[in-house]
Order: structure tokens, then C-alpha cells, then sequence
């Protein structure tokens, strides 16, 4: 396993995370999660170096954190740190913070949380968490020593991400998505960037958008990548090209079986920052002018591959506008 530099924290992460999202499944009952495969999938994660877990409220319909308090029992706990949410949209009143929270740390079986995020922040959740005193709230958390460290998850555009950031001087991390397709929306490069420079580790969510970039992908992008790099899959492609990124701390994955993860496994340990080749780098722009051409079209069938525009601008580099 490659370990990183965790934002200002004197810790390091394993370049690959278990985001326990699509933990395996009865058919297709995302609620009901196959305890023993999954609890098995998890410890060999863990075994094999991984030391980052991340779960939320509502993952798997709320049995998420539960089943994850289940699995860390018998030593496991010790062996990760462990990341949670406020689920900020499910909070109505002051009084839900601690609510929430209380009984998060319940169906972890913690009595302390190593990082504490606030989910999936947009305009409207955060102005509604700043009238709600919520860093008052979570810096006596950290001064009793419930929370280890502050976070938050984001969706939203490049100037409020700067916005929170500058709120408040105590963040810890920022969990974004980013992939090569999605390079200049949301936070972007450019939020990335500005995130670091403030000391805050970068957690990457939706490393392949939600498994589209590991599926079968058009034609057109298929002769690019098979001709850059003969025989690496969709989703190698795609974690290769957040590992190469020294400005990101750890990737998440929502493994589903232990086929994906000893792929991301052997993915990992041979990767490393700053070793995509300008070959590589061309193909995956190439890649992304393909479904960017793909996007205006209003196909049905179409929609799959319906990306946001980067303009002409190299992937690669820094998003100037989002």
C-alpha cells in the first residue's frame, strides 16, 4: 500500500479508502447488505493496508455505519480512522446535532470519531448550518474529545467552496469529487488547489462518476486508451490519473467484491505522483473531447455520456473558470 501526507495532520492515509456505499447487496435491495461478504470484503481492505473508512447517515438506507460498527469490532477498530457525516439537509433544529450525532457514535460502537464531515454542503446547507451555530457546536465536540477532526463534503460551485474554507480556519479536510471528466466542475482543480494551500487534505469521492468511467466506454474513447496503454481497463485509467495527482491525499472506492479490490490493489502499489507520461495525459484529454461531443446531442441513449464542458482548456492543468 502507498501512504500520503494528510493535509497539516501528522498522520498518513493509504492512497486507496473503502467509501461504504455499495457495500454488496441482496438482488437489489440496497438496504440489506450481505453481512458476511461485506464484513469479510472490508477486513481484507484493511488487511491489505487500507487505513481510511468512510461512511455516512444514509448510506445503504441508514445500515451503513451500523454494519461498519459491527465489522471493526475484534481489533479492526484500532487499525483505521474513521469518517462520518451530519446528514445537513435532515437538520431541522439546533437540538438535531446532537441527535444526529449521538446516535451515529452508537451504531459505530465509538465514543469518538476520527473525522466528522458535514455532508454534501450547498448554499442552502450551510447557511442553514452557520444560523445553527454548527462550529461552535462541533469545536466543543473536538475540546471534549468526540471529534478528532472537521470536514466537510461538497457539491456545489468553485466561490462557495472558497467561502467555506475561509469560515473557518480549523478544517482538516475537504471531501470532493473529481475525476478527469469532471476536472472543472464543482470544487475543480482550482478548488483543489486552493484547499491545499490552506492545509486541508483532499479526499476524493466518485474517482470513476459513479462507475460510468469503469464501464465499456464509447468506440471512439476505447481505440484512444487501448492505443495509449494496450489492456488497461476503463477504471485503471481512471484511479491512475487521481494517484499521479500529489495534491490528493486519498481516493475513495466503493467496492462492492474482492475482484475490485485486489484490482485497486495492484492499481495502488503501482502507481505513482507525477508518473503519467505525456502519452497518457493526451489520451485522456482526447478522451474527455470525446464525450464532451457526445454531451450536446440530446439522444436518449446519449445521456449516459453527458458531460459538463471544460472548454479547451488541458485537464491536466488549472480549471480558470467553472
Amino acid at each position: 500500500m502507498k501512504y500520503r501526507k494528510f493535509g497539516k495532520l501528522d498522520w498518513e492515509v493509504s492512497a486507496l479508502g473503502f467509501g461504504a456505499m455499495r457495500l454488496p447487496v441482496e438482488g437489489k435491495d440496497y438496504g440489506k447488505i450481505r453481512r458476511t461478504e461485506a464484513k469479510n470484503l472490508i477486513r481484507h481492505a484493511i488487511d491489505s493496508g487500507v487505513n481510511y473508512l468512510d461512511t455516512a447517515w444514509i448510506y445503504h438506507r441508514e445500515n451503513s455505519e451500523g454494519f461498519l460498527g459491527e465489522t471493526l469490532a475484534g481489533g479492526y477498530r484500532e487499525k483505521v480512522k474513521i469518517a462520518t457525516k451530519m446528514p445537513t439537509w435532515m437538520v431541522e433544529k439546533p437540538d438535531d446535532l446532537d441527535r444526529f450525532f449521538d446516535a451515529q457514535m452508537e451504531r459505530l460502537q465509538i465514543d469518538h470519531i476520527d473525522f466528522y464531515l458535514l455532508h454534501a454542503l450547498q448554499q442552502d446547507w450551510w447557511d442553514k448550518m452557520k444560523r445553527f451555530h454548527y462550529l461552535d457546536w462541533a469545536e466543543r465536540k473536538m475540546a471534549d474529545g468526540v471529534i478528532g477532526h472537521l470536514g466537510f463534503s461538497f457539491h456545489d460551485k468553485f466561490p462557495l467552496f472558497k467561502t467555506i474554507i475561509n469560515d473557518y480556519g480549523n478544517w482538516s479536510l475537504a471531501m470532493v469529487q473529481h475525476n478527469y471528466i469532471d476536472a472543472c466542475r464543482e470544487a475543480g482543480t482550482q478548488g483543489i488547489e486552493y484547499a491545499v494551500d490552506k492545509g486541508l487534505a483532499i479526499v476524493v469521492m466518485e474517482p470513476l462518476r459513479g462507475g460510468q468511467l469503469a464501464k465499456e466506454p464509447p468506440s471512439d474513447v476505447k481505440v484512444i486508451l487501448e492505443t495509449a496503454i494496450p489492456g488497461r481497463s476503463a477504471a485503471e485509467w481512471g484511479f491512475r490519473w487521481l494517484w499521479d495527482q500529489g495534491n490528493i491525499s486519498v481516493v475513495l472506492s466503493g467496492m462492492s467484491s474482492t475482484q475490485q479490490l485486489e484490482q485497486n490493489l495492484v492499481t495502488v502499489d503501482s502507481s505513482r505522483i507525477g508518473s503519467f507520461t505525456s502519452t497518457e495525459h493526451k489520451a485522456i484529454e482526447d478522451t474527455r473531447k470525446v464525450y464532451e461531443a457526445l454531451a450536446p446531442i440530446g439522444c436518449p441513449a446519449r445521456r449516459e455520456y453527458q458531460f459538463p464542458s471544460c472548454s479547451t482548456i488541458s485537464i491536466w492543468q488549472k480549471c480558470t473558470t467553472i
